[in-house]
């Protein structure tokens, strides 16, 4: 069998996927209705697709999630691995309900949940959504704790078959539970959360959290399932984010940390002082030149990143600010934010389908950022936090982040 890549003749010995990958092509079969006509694993025709990229039979169509708004049009970026996006990630709240009681909490409400139909909805309307914007899909379960959501595993099987990667960002559970869940699919990562040294953690996130946490990222570890932490820093830990840093040495793939935002349980907690903030964050960043494990999650990083003549980091998402462009937060009830850290309605699944929330007028004001950031050289790597701006009251379709070390402008 011969076909033609960039007027080039190639042959391949076609096996059964091969020749349903390309009846799916001639015939113009949707793949996730064939999975269910056939009672075919949908991931299974996926990787056909897959093997028919690696034989070199089929070329990977581009990506649609671009940066191609006016502002990024003028914006410098380094490569295009900055202002095109291969993977959309869904952080997917399934649940509000929770083992834990934090006191930066962005939402303890209580809200109703989707049924198990509604979501397996959900999880196709997804895929054609990453389907038609020529991306993989990720799907980052969530909560509350997504365990306590009473049909996670149904639903997490279920997306597992549809092809998608899953991880999960939640608390520690049994190994009982975790074993569960790696006989469907092993996470690509499992973040959990330290909000600094034991007694300090412990006062945020309940006693004995430190030490539990601590023991769950060994089991993980046996289980080979890699591992993140997450910390929130605010007045009350920022003196901590370098010793949890150097504690987690061996213990952790991945360690981040956010700023915190003055939404839910957060506003009973102070951010940090910015002087103090800038100076903990260019500690951190040398540090992380010695321990790769540590992650420049916040946008800012660039900024010291540039003074120094070194490469970007990609900032919070991979793309400075991700906000409702690789990027996008659904709600236990359906809801569809920007950014899961402040309110940033977009619209509701159950009546809009991704794609038309995903390309609304709204969406389009949080990829663009504020104003104030449009000239900087930094713009399409940074546009600093929204969360931030959003909580400080601030307007952040206008004004820049409150903590933002100085705008660049090109000489």
């Amino acid at each position: 069998m011969s076909f033609f890549q960039n007027a080039t003749k190639i042959f391949i010995k076609a096996d059964p996927w091969d020749l349903l990958v390309i009846k799916i092509l001639i015939e113009e079969l949707d793949p996730l209705e064939l999975s269910k006509k056939e009672n075919l694993t949908l991931s299974l025709i996926l990787q056909a697709f897959h093997s028919g990229f690696e034989k070199g039979y089929l070329i990977r169509e581009e990506s649609k999630i671009v940066r191609k708004e006016p502002p990024f049009q003028r914006a410098f970026f380094p490569d295009d691995t900055f202002r095109v996006a291969e993977v959309f990630t869904l952080q997917w709240h399934l649940t509000n309900r929770c083992d834990l009681h934090c006191k930066h909490c962005y939402d303890r409400s209580s809200v109703s949940e989707l049924s198990l139909e509604d979501n397996f909805r959900i999880l196709e309307d997804f895929f054609r959504f990453c389907s038609d914007m020529k991306v993989h899909g990720q799907i980052s379960f969530s909560g509350g704790n997504p365990f306590m959501y009473p049909h996670f595993f149904e639903l997490y099987r279920s997306a597992s078959e549809m092809g998608f990667s899953l991880a999960i960002l939640g608390n520690p559970v049994s190994e009982t539970l975790l074993e569960r869940l790696c006989n469907i699919e092993t996470p690509v990562y499992y973040q959990v959360s330290l909000e600094g040294l034991e007694k300090t953690n412990d006062e945020i996130r309940g006693k004995g959290h430190f030490q539990r946490t601590i023991k769950f990222l060994k089991i993980l570890k046996d289980f080979e399932v890699p591992s993140g932490v997450m910390m929130t820093v605010h007045e009350k830990n920022l003196d901590e984010l370098i010793p949890l840093a150097k504690y987690l040495e061996g213990r952790v793939e991945v360690f981040s940390f956010n700023r915190l935002s003055l939404f839910g349980e957060g506003k009973k907690l102070s951010p940090s002082e910015r002087e103090k903030f800038f100076k903990v964050l260019e500690e951190y960043l040398e540090l992380s030149f010695e321990l790769p494990y540590l992650s420049l999650k916040d946008n800012f990083f660039n900024f010291f990143l540039y003074k120094k003549g070194l490469p970007f980091c990609g900032g919070c998402t991979g793309f400075g600010c991700g906000a409702a462009f690789n990027f996008l937060t659904l709600l236990p009830n359906g809801e569809v934010h920007a950014c899961r850290k402040f309110p940033s309605p977009l619209g509701n699944i159950l009546n809009k389908s991704l794609s038309e929330i995903y390309h609304s007028k709204e969406a389009e004001l949080y990829r663009l950022g504020p104003e104030a950031c449009n000239n900087c050289i930094l713009y399409g790597v940074c546009r600093g936090c929204l969360a931030v701006i959003s909580s400080f009251g601030l307007d952040l379709t206008k004004d820049k982040d409150p903590y933002c070390p100085g705008k660049l402008i090109s000489p």
